[in-house]
């Protein structure tokens, strides 16, 4: 088994928080898990909490469909919490019932009538609430939630200035006490409006570094993306189909280095860390081929950039 060095260097402790994308993968046997052994997810999660402090959870976001909601079991989350230490953070997506205007246009033929149909559900605030209840047993290892919103035409939104309508109502009456954070895939949303209204709310911006979105490098010098005491870096990679092909979905191996991507990633962390803000950094495996090896290969880059040899 291969050690990999996953420990945050000490001058950077209390702002850096990374892991990966969820963390049920065989492949990584070998990696950060036993080689051979095969486990329950919640195994994995206390073999995985053994190398690294926080985690992002995705797998409640897929919860609109047309026979109703799907919100996280009770049972999963208290494994989940129950798996790791006290010090352990837990970054969440929050449901896609939440975040999308309309249901999906891919419907099986059963359910046909639902394709982009509006969602009813779309920032409510009592959905929210519910899904926050759920979440309940993680206690104080829930993290920041994420808003992830996809690309919104002018058919499903006319303009940002009515998206952010939507959301000063929608963040006005959310429950308080918790880490808000909004990912767009709008890159023309990313404007001083946005940004200060994110600001004004105290809501975490979601630096997203993948698909059609401009490199997060580009986006960090161009806009003032500080907007809450803490910051969220998302790793997530070009088409997956493609490096899907070329890893078979092995995900032991470096297939596609970004250390343009990951040097961005060092830039805006070792900002914030002078600005005091705790930047959370998920990899994601489709963004280079394997995302605890992209975490090593970023927490290098840290340590090289501090001593000043890159």
């Amino acid at each position: 088994m291969r050690t990999l060095n996953l420990a945050v260097p000490k001058p950077y402790e209390l702002y850096i928080r990374v892991g990966t994308c969820s963390w049920k993968y065989d492949s990584w046997r070998g990696l950060l898990y036993k080689p051979g052994v095969k486990c329950a997810a919640a195994d994995y999660l206390r073999d995985y909490a053994k190398h690294l402090r926080t985690v992002e959870v995705d797998q409640w976001f897929w919860s609109l469909f047309p026979g109703g909601v799907r919100l996280p079991d009770e049972a999963t989350v208290k494994a989940y919490a129950e798996s790791v230490p006290d010090d352990f953070i837990f970054t969440v997506k929050a449901p896609n019932s939440i975040t999308l205007t309309h249901y999906y246009s891919k419907q099986s033929k059963r359910y046909q009538e639902f394709a982009n149909k509006p969602n009813e559900h779309f920032l409510s605030t009592d959905l929210l609430q519910r899904f926050l209840d759920a979440l309940a047993p993680l206690g104080k290892k829930l993290g920041p939630i994420m808003f992830q919103f996809e690309y919104l035409n002018k058919q499903k939104m006319p303009s940002l200035a009515a998206f952010l309508d939507k959301l000063h109502e929608f963040f006005s009456l959310a429950p308080a006490g918790y880490h808000y954070a909004i990912e767009t895939r709008n890159p023309n949303y990313l404007k001083s409006a946005f940004f200060d209204f994110l600001r004004e709310h105290g809501v975490g911006y979601v630096f997203m570094d993948g698909y059609y979105m401009p490199g997060i490098g580009q986006v960090s010098k161009a806009n003032d993306a500080v907007t809450a005491p803490f910051s969220v870096i998302r790793l997530q990679g070009g088409g997956r189909e493609e490096i899907e092909e070329r890893t078979g979905q092995a995900w032991d191996k470096i297939v596609e280095p970004r250390d343009e991507g990951l040097g961005a990633v060092v830039a805006i962390v070792r900002r914030n860390v002078g600005l005091r803000i705790v930047t959370f950094v998920s990899a994601n495996n489709h963004y280079e081929g394997s995302a605890p090896l992209t975490i090593e290969r970023f927490l290098s880059a840290l340590v090289r950039s501090a001593s000043g040899a890159g």
